[in-house]
């Protein structure tokens, strides 16, 4: 024999939901609607009026069994309800992060498959090649512009010393608050351009678009981008693990001696 759901006794049952939201330490409002959820359950919905929760509603689940007159309570859950308030859409942190956000004793990771970066026995190019079969003119013509074929006049010994000094000293060199906060420097880095000629050995370039990006920095400089910072391990941020607000105790506030309340 087959029993037919009641579902007019649970559909009626808004009393039961009440008491059970009720019995939760929870203060319902008026009740909304009540909608069954399957064979043999109903969902009932009330107002739900807490502060943070603008337009969330409270939704008690009530169930019966085939032959049985009891009505059992399943699960009391808040729901937003139409029109609710609701947190942004969740973006990791390493979708957030753009130019110019690292500062100093920030921690700043490349992915694992940064196309940016490649395993340094690949030959990515950045050498001029004089093979017989291959020389291009256009290498040629470079080659003759750092020489100073061309120019009327070069930069002087000292010129050059003074510049270095002012690179050196300066935000991107190794004085700085931020290479002062990092754990590498530079001249280890993927993203550093050595530059050419007698300032190679001491300066490059930073082609890290999270970091000094196009800015000369000193082979000693360093940052928390740099190309062998390990990533964050679980949910968290590069610098702290993944904050759990579930876990916080509440603790009741009592009088002490002189009458003010302390926690």
């Amino acid at each position: 024999m087959t029993l037919a759901f009641d579902g007019d006794r649970l559909l009626a049952a808004v009393d039961v939901a009440r008491t059970a939201l009720v019995e939760d330490g929870q203060s319902p409002g008026r009740h909304l609607e009540s909608t069954p959820e399957g064979e043999w359950a109903v969902a009932h919905y009330f107002e739900a009026d807490l502060p943070g929760y603008r337009g969330w509603q409270w939704c008690v689940v009530v169930a019966g069994a085939p032959g049985a007159d009891e009505t059992t309570v399943s699960e009391i859950v808040l729901l937003p309800g139409e029109g609710s308030l609701l947190a942004p859409d969740w973006v990791p942190w390493n979708e957030r992060v753009a130019a110019g956000d690292l500062s100093p004793g920030d921690v700043l990771a490349a992915e694992p498959g940064d196309h940016r970066l490649v395993p340094n026995q690949i030959d990515t190019g950045d050498e001029f090649r004089f093979d017989d079969d291959r020389t291009d003119p256009d290498d040629i013509g470079q080659i003759a512009g750092e020489v100073g074929l061309g120019r009327r006049r070069l930069l002087s010994p000292e010129g050059r010393d003074e510049a270095a000094q002012r690179w050196h000293d300066g935000e991107y060199g190794p004085h700085s608050d931020m290479a002062a906060a990092a754990a590498f420097n530079c001249v280890t880095c993927g993203f550093y351009l050595p530059l050419a000629g007698a300032l190679r050995p001491a300066f490059g370039v930073c082609a890290n678009e999270y970091s000094a990006d196009g800015h000369v920095v000193a082979a000693d400089y360093g940052c928390g981008a740099h190309s062998d910072v390990a990533a964050p391990r679980g949910e968290g941020s590069p610098a702290y693990d993944a904050f759990d607000d579930g876990a916080l105790e509440i603790v009741p506030a009592t009088a002490n001696a002189g009458g003010d309340a302390t926690p």
